[in-house]
Order: C-alpha cells, then sequence, then structure tokens
C-alpha cells in the first residue's frame, strides 16, 4: 500500500471503529465496544504506517535532490 491509502485506510478504520464502540455503549455490547477499540487501534497503526512511509519517502528524496547538486 502506498502512504496515502495506508492514511485512509487508517481513518476509515478509527471512524468504524469509533462508530462500533458508540452503538455498543448505546446497546451496552462488551462484543461490540471491544471490537470497535480494535478496529480503532487497528486504524492509528496504519496511519502511523502511512506517515512513516511518506517521511522516509521524504527523506531519500531530500538525499537525491542533495547528492544532485554541485559541490
Amino acid at each position: 500500500m502506498s502512504a496515502n491509502s495506508d492514511k485512509a485506510a487508517g481513518v476509515a478504520n478509527e471512524a468504524a471503529g469509533k462508530a462500533k464502540q458508540g452503538i455498543g455503549n448505546a446497546v451496552g455490547s462488551d462484543k461490540l465496544k471491544s471490537e470497535g477499540a480494535a478496529q480503532e487501534l487497528k486504524g492509528d497503526a496504519q496511519k502511523a504506517t502511512g506517515d512513516a512511509k511518506s517521511a522516509a519517502k521524504d527523506a531519500i528524496d531530500r538525499t537525491a535532490e542533495a547528492l544532485k547538486r554541485p559541490l
């Protein structure tokens, strides 16, 4: 996955997880609340992965540009 798709999937999983937790609270389902919490954590991890990929790409691009400059 690309950095942007990781971030997008992370946002979607966070939103779905929060929704599940809210529904679980409303209906009194501990199972749904815990599933929602797990899905939200998965989303956090996906966003962090996307951020790390972006940072790595930026560092590589800056290094490549620095190598192209004349001394």
